[in-house]
């Protein structure tokens, strides 16, 4: 399970990368990134928007000048889990399919629908620790764009380095923890996302 920024986002294709040595392929930032997002965002808030809180541009795409996967990483935010089994159902209507929570409480991940532009979708429980993480990692990386070129020099180097996914996460986690450290995430829920992110045994 993952917790924090663009780590947080699995998707089908994330846990079919844990699965087999594949490329992984980060790329320099794309200034449509956010245009792509309020694209998306035009055809999901409409059917949700009575019901959510928020929807969020997150992960490494949402960072302008971030070196990023090139998926563009959305959650739809809910003040509660009945919020979830409802923006479930409003998803269908458009399009969506419900994948499960693939082993994180409080949050649902959503196949895009065909013809649409590469993105991952989920919804998320307001104050949920995974969701805090998320945001709070954007928003240190956009405020403080050293930190955003040291990331985004690091997941190269780990994309070039590595095939296997698992290596280039754990690749990425001490950064991440460490800004996390200073945006005041407690110690506990530090070395949780530690333990959560170690490389599985052999």
């Amino acid at each position: 399970m993952i917790l924090i920024h663009d780590l947080f986002q699995i998707t089908t294709l994330y846990l079919t990368l844990r699965r087999h040595h594949l490329v992984i392929t980060v790329v320099d930032y794309d200034p449509i990134w956010p245009s792509t997002f309020n694209e998306l965002k035009s055809t999901i808030w409409p059917a949700i928007s009575d019901i959510a809180r928020a929807i969020e541009h997150v992960g490494s795409t949402s960072v302008p000048g971030l070196a990023a996967k090139p998926n563009i990483d959305i959650t739809i935010v809910v003040k509660d889990i009945s919020g979830l089994e409802q923006v479930i159902g409003r998803l269908a209507t458009i399009g969506y399919r419900h994948g499960g929570d693939q082993g994180i409480p409080g949050r649902e991940a959503f196949k895009r629908p065909e013809n649409t532009p590469r993105h991952n979708l989920y919804a998320a429980v307001e104050g949920d620790l995974g969701l805090r993480n998320h945001l709070a990692i954007r928003d240190h990386l956009r405020r403080n764009s050293d930190s955003a070129n040291t990331y985004g020099a690091l997941k190269k180097q780990l994309a070039e380095k590595f095939t296997d996914i698992d290596d280039y996460v754990d690749g990425k986690t001490e950064l991440l923890v460490g800004i996390l450290a200073k945006e005041g995430i407690s110690e506990e829920e530090l070395q949780e996302i530690r333990d959560l992110n170690k490389k599985p045994s052999a």
